[in-house]
């Protein structure tokens, strides 16, 4: 059974099981995908009211990029094990004496470890999209449900803080240093400014309540 289709209890039970994976990675974007959701919810709830009948436009982009954002981050998951899974498989080709058999094996770590950097850092990106999303549900949402845009930019915020973390357990393996540099660098960008955005969103929901 795919990863997606498994229940609450079972995913949650897999989660806390001896298995590798899912893992953190797996967590994050499952976070994220929630928090993407309850932007939806917000929408879906906004869209058709005659009080936010001037914000119908909004809203409507609104639904269809949270949407995009929701799938984005549940392939994520899939991305996710398979990513450390290939990490794994790696791991455990033959170790030998013959040095074209090591280096093909270094080489194919290196590879993967690669793989299992660039999956968390798209998660983080579309995290930061999910919070940026928050925000305008938040301001201009169905003040019924504002609440959910602040549920939403938390979550948003752990994941992002989250799919970092995997982020730099990764890079820290990996040889090739140009790679690792603009991989920080871009993780940077991301991170920038994210806790106070989550804080101005947080209080701007909080004086709505």
């Amino acid at each position: 059974m795919e990863i997606t289709q498994l229940s609450i209890d079972e995913f949650i039970h897999d989660l806390a099981s001896k298995t590798p994976t899912p893992g953190g990675g797996s967590a994050a974007a499952v976070i994220a995908a929630m928090a993407a959701a309850l932007v939806s919810m917000v929408a879906n709830l906004t869209i058709g009211k005659k009080d936010y009948a001037f914000v119908e436009t909004q809203m409507q982009e609104l639904l269809t990029q949270s949407t995009s954002l929701r799938q984005e981050l549940l392939d994520l998951i899939h991305a996710d094990i398979e990513a450390f899974n290939q990490v794994m498989a790696a791991y455990k080709q033959p170790k030998t004496t013959d040095d074209g058999d090591n280096k093909k094996r270094s080489e194919a770590i290196q590879s993967a470890l690669k793989t299992a950097t660039d999956v968390p850092l798209q998660c983080a990106e579309a995290c930061r999209s999910v919070m940026r999303l928050s925000k305008i549900a938040a301001e201009i949402g169905n003040k019924n449900v504002v609440s959910d845009a602040g549920v939403a930019v938390l979550a948003a915020q752990a994941a992002l803080r989250s799919s970092a973390l995997n982020v730099y357990i990764n890079i820290g393996y990996i040889s090739d240093k140009d790679f690792t540099k603009s991989r920080e660098d871009k993780l940077d960008l991301l991170l920038d400014g994210a806790d106070a955005e989550t804080e101005e969103i947080y209080q701007l929901v909080k004086n709505k309540l």
